[in-house]
C-alpha cells in the first residue's frame, strides 16, 4: 500500500480523544505482523486506548524514533463540504480529519516499513504511535515509563507534527488549569452580604491580564513565531439571574512560556495571589469560601541546540538548512525530558490546516516526507 491508500484507511478511525484508538491500533498491528514485525502495546488505565511501538531492525545498537499521535480533535460544530472521516483528493490535496495533524506522518511512516525491512538495517528505526496528544499529551507518558524500564539506546527522535518539513527545535512549555471560586449567594439588594465569586474571579482574570503583559516585556526569544512568553484565560463561566449574588464562577486559563522561563514560577504567582490576597478577603465575609486549581494539562517546553547532532542530521534528512521555534506544545519536550532522547519536530503539512473543517495535506507534502524517511533508512543501513 501507498501513503494515500495508508492514510485513507487512518483517516476512516474516528479517533477523536472521547473514542477509542483500538480500532486504528488494531489496523495497524495488522499491518505490521504481515512484515513479520512484533509490535507491543501500552494500554491506558480503561483498556479503551493504547500507545503502540515497534522496532524494525536490530535491537542491540542505538536508533531512531519516528514518533506521532493516532488521535485527533473532533468535527462537532464544523463546518465541512465532505465526509471528515472519507479521505477527498482534490486539487494535488487529501481532505480529512487528521490529514494534516498527523495522520499524514503515520501513513507515510508505515508505507516506509516494507523498505525498513528489506533494507537489512544496521540502526533500529523504532515507531511509536501514541494516544491522547490533543488533550494534553496524555497517552505517550505510559509509552515513556514502559521504555524507561527497556534497554533501548536511541540517538535521535523526530516528531512528525507538521511543519512543513521545516526542522522545530524548540516550542513552549504549557499549563492549563481550571479555578473554582466559591462564595456566598445572597439578594443582590444585600449584596454586601454575600461573597460575589464573579467579583473575585473577574479579578483574578485581571491578574492573568496583568501577568500576560509582564510576560510580553519579558525575555524574548525571536526565532519563536511569538517571541515571548503568554498568559491567557479563554473560559468563564458564574451567576445564574442578575438579582442574585452569585455563589459559584469558574474559569480556564493557560501559560505557554519559553523553554528556558519558568512555568512553575508563573503557575506560583498567581496560586499566591488568590491565597495571600483573594482567599482571606472572601473569607472574611464567608469563612467557608474557597478558591480550588484543577489541573487540566501540562506539557514541558521542548529546547534543543542547532549545532547538536539531532538537528543537523534532520535537515540533511530534509534537504534544509533553516530552523524554527514554535509556540505550540508537542510530545517532544517529554522524549527530552523524560528519557533524555535528543529531539526535533519535523513532519509533512502546515499547522495552519490542523484543527480546522476542511483540513488537508498537500501530497506534495507526503512526498517530501516520504525522502525525508528514505533518507533515514539510508543512513540506518
Amino acid at each position: 500500500m501507498n501513503s494515500t491508500e495508508i492514510l485513507s484507511k487512518l483517516v476512516g478511525f474516528d479517533t477523536a480523544s472521547a473514542n477509542s484508538n483500538l480500532p486504528l491500533i488494531d489496523w495497524v498491528e495488522d499491518y505490521l505482523k504481515e512484515f513479520g514485525l512484533e509490535p507491543y502495546r501500552v494500554y491506558d488505565h480503561t483498556g479503551e486506548k493504547a500507545n503502540l511501538f515497534v522496532t524494525i531492525g536490530p535491537d542491540d545498537a542505538a536508533g531512531y524514533i519516528l514518533s506521532g499521535h493516532t488521535d485527533v480533535v473532533p468535527v462537532t460544530g464544523q463546518d465541512w463540504s465532505q465526509d471528515p472521516f472519507t479521505l477527498t483528493e482534490k486539487d494535488g490535496k487529501l481532505y480529512g480529519r487528521g490529514t494534516c495533524d498527523m495522520k499524514g506522518f503515520l501513513a507515510c511512516c508505515l508505507a516506509k516499513v516494507p523498505k525498513m525491512v528489506e533494507a537489512r538495517l544496521k540502526k533500529p528505526l523504532h515507531l511509536a504511535f501514541s494516544y491522547d496528544e490533543e488533550v494534553g499529551c496524555i497517552g505517550v507518558r505510559g509509552l515513556l515509563e514502559d521504555l524507561k524500564t527497556r534497554d533501548l539506546d536511541v540517538e535521535a527522535c523526530f516528531v512528525g507534527e507538521p511543519t512543513d518539513m521545516q526542522v522545530v527545535l524548540a516550542h513552549k512549555s504549557k499549563a492549563s488549569y481550571s479555578v473554582v471560586f466559591t462564595g456566598l449567594s445572597c439578594h443582590s439588594s444585600l449584596a454586601p452580604h454575600g461573597v460575589n465569586a464573579v467579583h473575585y474571579a473577574a479579578r483574578f482574570v485581571n491578574k492573568i491580564e496583568q501577568m500576560a503583559k509582564e510576560l510580553a516585556a519579558g525575555p524574548r526569544d525571536d526565532l519563536f513565531d511569538l517571541p515571548f512568553s503568554t498568559a491567557h484565560t479563554g473560559v468563564i463561566r458564574g451567576g445564574t439571574a442578575l438579582n442574585i449574588v452569585p455563589e459559584q464562577c469558574e474559569l480556564m486559563f493557560e501559560f505557554r512560556v519559553l523553554p528556558r522561563e519558568s512555568l512553575s514560577a508563573c503557575v506560583a504567582e498567581i496560586k499566591r495571589y488568590s491565597m495571600e490576597e483573594l482567599l482571606p478577603e472572601m473569607r472574611e465575609v464567608y469563612p467557608e469560601a474557597n478558591i480550588e486549581f484543577i489541573p487540566s494539562s501540562e506539557i514541558p517546553g521542548l529546547d534543543t541546540e542547532a549545532e547538536e547532532p539531532v538537528t543537523i542530521l534532520a535537515k540533511r534528512l530534509a534537504g534544509r538548512n533553516d530552523h524554527a521555534k514554535v509556540a505550540y506544545g508537542t510530545e517532544g519536550g517529554l522524549f527530552q525530558q523524560m528519557l533524555g532522547i535528543p529531539t526535533v519536530v519535523v513532519g509533512p503539512g502546515s499547522i495552519e490546516q490542523a484543527h480546522k473543517p476542511d483540513e488537508f495535506i498537500k501530497i506534495s507534502e507526503m512526498q517530501k516526507c516520504e525522502r525525508f524517511l528514505d533518507q533515514l533508512i539510508e543512513t540506518a543501513s
